[in-house]
């Protein structure tokens, strides 16, 4: 009895394990991916970084903002603004597809600290000049976090757009807390769990 007990958990722990493996990877440009259609630039470890462009001209600029997307985003989130808009202020806006996403390749070595340094190739390949703006998205404000933590000497400013919150920061009104963290989608709040009684399966799965 006990042999079947021990080879069932053992059968259910390999099936569970091989689930949550990721499928091979299909590299942009490679002759088993996909063809690529973003502009690109080339890192210092080879893997290339798609980005994308928009508002005025880099040279006239008076903001030069990267804006780092969301967990399901890309490259083509940027601001929530017009050309005219964009133009009036005097923005330039260049936003990637992180590591993984999109037409970027996956970087097997990533973790908190190395997008900062991507980040920092792509302002110094795109002529950004010494200090730039930095935006995240969601999730992507991790990469802002990243930024200002180890290249903080690059960064004119940043700015956070919904980020992930702790909602159990003892700053926080409880009420208030309670409130809000119940207005997340059931699958956040279940993110948020995880986040915290297990960060290190979080840990795991950012890097």
């Amino acid at each position: 009895m006990l042999v079947a007990v021990v080879s069932i958990v053992l059968i259910w722990v390999a099936w569970a394990y091989k689930s949550m493996q990721p499928p091979a990877s299909k590299i942009c440009g490679s002759s088993s991916g996909p063809i690529v259609t973003a502009t690109r630039i080339r890192l210092k470890d080879a893997r290339y970084l798609a980005y994308k462009e928009s508002g005025v001209a880099k040279h006239t600029a008076k903001y030069k903002i990267i804006v780092a997307h969301g967990f399901l985003g890309n490259r083509n989130d940027g601001l929530p603004a017009s050309k005219e808009v964009l133009e009036n202020l005097g923005v330039y806006l260049v936003s990637f597809d992180r590591p993984g996403y999109g037409e970027s390749d996956p970087n097997p070595e990533r973790s908190v600290k190395t997008i900062a340094f991507d980040i920092e190739q792509l302002a110094d390949q795109l002529q950004l000049g010494p200090k730039f703006y930095i935006m995240g998205i969601s999730i992507g404000g991790h990469s802002v976090w990243s930024c200002l933590k180890y290249i903080c000497h690059r960064i004119q400013g940043a700015a956070l757009i919904s980020p992930v919150i702790n909602y159990r920061w003892p700053g926080f009104p409880k009420q208030l807390s309670a409130k809000a963290y119940r207005q997340q989608e059931r699958q956040d709040q279940w993110a948020l769990r995880v986040l915290y009684y297990a960060p290190w399966l979080t840990y795991w799965w950012m890097t």
